[in-house]
């Protein structure tokens, strides 16, 4: 592995966690995992545990508000729950561009999920549509048929066979590698539009209450609603190009190989 191409900064001291259930939403198809973890980490009032960077990111820099440039990073959260298990998150502004790279980082995250001995993995994301659906459906996918089972309920449908191709990008790849190392993964996908500057918004508010009623996290979810303006304004200026190019760059490689169109990648 090419560790020189990572950066990983500590913040503050090594957190004591519970049993941590480790949750990903990085940008995508509609950025609807991107969006549910964004709104996860503020509304919980997250602690930021670490921010990674690499060479392997997109080559580019983003303006802020300031006037001045920023690297893209991804972060990884904690929050600690009184009598529950606590919880990492994973969120930031892209992901890793070519396939080395992707299993690359998803390694470097499960060993973070190790390093606090957790045993459960949670990765979002959309799944492209040719038109805007009125009520997004929820779909889950795993590395067992246990943890598809412990999440199945009447807001989540587990007959994904066959609606989507091939999970690209790290939500798929966590939960492939999650089971070398005997982690338990499973996979939440909502329905979005497929078009590039389209942001996932209901389907992120779908798989915010899957979470919500499985982990039991008291959000107060049509707060999303309220913040639309918000979120459009810092995902869509600062996120959209990039996972775009990253997007399609990875789908093209993938198109060359399986010598076919595909609907999703995370």
């Amino acid at each position: 592995m090419r560790d020189d191409c990572w950066k990983i900064t500590q913040f503050g001291k090594t957190p004591k966690l519970n049993n941590p259930i480790f949750i990903e939403g990085l940008p995508g198809i509609g950025n609807v995992g991107k969006v549910a973890v964004d709104f996860l980490i503020d509304e919980l009032k997250a602690k930021k545990l670490y921010e990674i960077t690499s060479y392997t990111f997109p080559h580019s820099v983003f303006v802020n508000e300031d006037n001045l440039v920023e690297l893209p990073i991804v972060e990884i959260f904690y929050k600690q729950s009184s009598g529950k298990r606590d919880l990492l998150l994973l969120g930031g502004d892209v992901q890793p561009v070519d396939e080395i790279s992707s299993y690359e980082f998803s390694d470097k995250v499960l060993d973070i999920v190790e390093k606090f001995s957790g045993k459960e993995v949670i990765t979002l994301g959309g799944i492209g549509l040719a038109e805007i659906p009125k009520k997004p459906k929820v779909y889950c996918t795993g590395n067992t048929k246990k943890i598809i089972s412990k999440y199945k309920n009447g807001l989540v449908n587990d007959n994904l066979y066959g609606v989507v191709g091939p999970i690209v990008g790290v939500s798929g790849l966590l939960l492939g590698l999650a089971s070398r190392r005997k982690i338990e993964a499973v996979s939440f996908l909502a329905e979005t539009y497929g078009h590039p500057m389209y942001l996932g918004i209901k389907g992120a508010k779908e798989i915010l209450k899957v979470l919500d009623k499985n982990l039991g996290l008291k959000l107060d979810i049509n707060k999303l609603d309220r913040e639309i303006k918000d979120i459009e304004g810092e995902i869509l200026k600062k996120t959209e190009q990039l996972s775009e190019v990253t997007k399609q760059a990875a789908l093209k490689r993938l198109q060359k190989k399986l010598g076919k169109e595909l609907d999703y990648i995370g």
